[in-house]
């Protein structure tokens, strides 16, 4: 796909110089109500991504309510289209990592439904993807109210020289054999050291993060559902690398060498500065 810079104009009320500021320092921030005018429509195509599932698609909640997960369908869903190329998304990326461009790296939709104890396991993006470089940023955006269902993040964990364990969420198995290249999976709440932060959130209020920075969620044992859109953006120092072994998402036949450029045509840049 071609580049584009037509998104909408950056609200100066919800990224100022401190926003940055904080995500820059904790790896982390919530901005409010950035997406309030996308709710229905990410809403619509994560009923449509459910509906229309992909080969990747997957149910985690072992039997225990439902925790559904699927990703790299944004090309084939009209509203999730329009949501990448259209919205303050791109921008805002931008802004946070301190990149003059914007390159879009894949979507994730996570739907947690009442009663779902499963939790998200504690993990860091960047082991599991083949893409690495200090410009990065992962938004989570939730369509419903959430509480204790939100996302949970380790301030400064960006900054770790050495990253988690990545693991299997399905039975929490190794991903990768090298354990000892990866530090074990963290329990924060149990370490005193690791300042935990999360945000009640509202539809359409997002959560930026680093893909370095340490993130998790509890089960939904709510009487509600929690459905989250996740967009994956990469910035100007962004890289192929490789991984020890398979990664996630697993594209196939790009073609790519270590220290090439994301490819466009598959990644596209969404907004250039």
């Amino acid at each position: 796909m071609a580049s584009q810079t037509a998104a909408q104009p950056i609200d100066t009320e919800i990224i100022d110089a401190r926003t940055i500021a904080d995500y820059q320092r904790d790896g982390a921030v919530c901005i409010r109500g950035a997406f309030k005018g996308w709710v229905d429509t990410i809403a619509s195509g994560i009923e449509r991504n459910m509906r229309s599932r992909s080969a990747t698609a997957s149910d985690i909640a072992g039997g225990k309510g439902s925790f559904f997960d699927d990703y790299c369908n944004w090309e084939r869903i009209p509203e999730f289209v329009d949501v990448v190329r259209n919205s303050p998304a791109a921008q805002l990326a931008a802004a946070v990592m301190q990149s003059r461009t914007a390159q879009f790296f894949h979507d994730h939709v996570l739907v947690k439904e009442p009663g779902t104890q499963k939790p998200t396991p504690w993990h860091q993006d960047i082991p599991y993807y083949f893409v690495d470089g200090q410009q990065t940023v992962s938004f989570w955006i939730p369509i419903d109210p959430v509480k204790e269902a939100t996302l949970r993040l380790i301030a400064g964990s960006h900054k770790w020289d050495k990253m988690i364990l990545p693991v299997r969420w399905l039975d929490d198995g190794n991903f990768y054999a090298a354990e000892g290249d990866y530090r074990p999976v963290p329990d924060p709440d149990t370490d005193p050291s690791m300042k935990v932060i999360e945000w009640e959130m509202e539809p359409g209020d997002a959560i930026l993060f680093d893909f370095r920075t340490a993130h998790g969620a509890r089960g939904n044992m709510t009487a509600a559902r929690r459905r989250a859109l996740s967009l994956r953006w990469v910035g100007d120092d962004a890289h192929y690398v490789e991984r020890p072994g398979r990664t996630s998402p697993p594209y196939h036949g790009h073609g790519m060498q270590p220290g090439q450029k994301l490819r466009e045509d598959w990644f596209p840049v969404v907004f250039q500065g």
